[in-house]
């Protein structure tokens, strides 16, 4: 269904990101990987689905590194027509407690990264009369937790720049949607399990259980593939008049 479209995933080398870019590459779609930690094995697995793929390693905090992402990817591969923002940190802290340079590193990376992203792939989007713009934002964009100011305030913000996106872009082929997950186990999520298990002397798998009954009704994980599966849905004719959405995938979380 992809075939000669090129997408963009930030914070693809793991988790999320590259759950999304696997399924995006599934459908034939050239993948632009961008993220910290492992490349290889992340390429490996693009490219054995039989696409292109190549990567940046854009530190997604600092906005001409974007713009260089940008370039060089519309350079690569003639330009974007898929952009997954993606890329996000976390830190948990009381509100009085919370380190300023935490804050301003999740509001850039979160936030700020997607604007710059987008501002510079709208253009040719808008040019060629189709694209789409995927925010991966999270049930933490419709409701919040204590502890998480930043994230929330982030995540936030990322829906509220995908309704704005999606306004201006109402009349043409490009649309803007956002992704809100639960909890997905990604590494992040299992040092989380990891520390309950620790704390309350439970095994692995009590531990997950603990954590989901505390806010996810469904008391299962989101996985990368349904988030994938969701995303080349987006993609698709289907997904045409999807615009400004905010698809919580949250196991009823923001239901309660």
């Amino acid at each position: 269904m992809l075939e000669g479209k090129t997408a963009l995933v930030t914070g693809s080398t793991s988790g999320i990101g590259l759950g999304i870019a696997k399924a995006l590459a599934a459908q034939g779609a050239r993948i632009v990987l961008n993220g910290f930690g492992d490349v290889e094995g992340p390429r490996r697995q693009i490219a054995a689905l039989g696409v292109d793929v190549t990567y940046h390693d854009a530190d997604m905090s600092r906005p001409e590194q974007i713009e260089a992402m940008m370039k060089f990817a519309a350079e690569r591969f003639g330009r974007i027509d898929i952009l997954v923002n993606n890329a996000g940190i976390q830190h948990v802290a009381r509100i009085e407690d919370f380190p300023v340079e935490r804050w301003d590193a999740v509001i850039a990376i979160n936030l700020s990264s997607a604007f710059h992203a987008t501002r510079w792939a709208l253009p040719a989007m808008r040019a060629a009369n189709w694209g789409r713009i995927i925010n991966v934002a999270s049930v933490h964009g419709l409701v919040a937790s204590a502890e998480k100011s930043a994230y929330v305030a982030a995540k936030h913000g990322l829906v509220g720049l995908t309704k704005v996106t999606a306004l201006e872009t109402a009349t043409t082929g490009v649309t803007c949607n956002a992704i809100c997950p639960g909890w997905v186990l990604t590494p992040l999520v299992q040092k989380q399990v990891d520390a309950k298990a620790q704390a309350h002397n439970l095994s692995n798998e009590q531990a997950k259980r603990l954590l989901l009954g505390e806010k996810e009704p469904s008391l299962q994980f989101t996985t990368p593939e349904e988030l994938g599966a969701l995303a080349v849905f987006f993609c698709s004719p289907a997904g045409n008049n999807v615009r400004g959405a905010a698809w919580n995938m949250d196991g009823a979380w923001a239901a309660q």
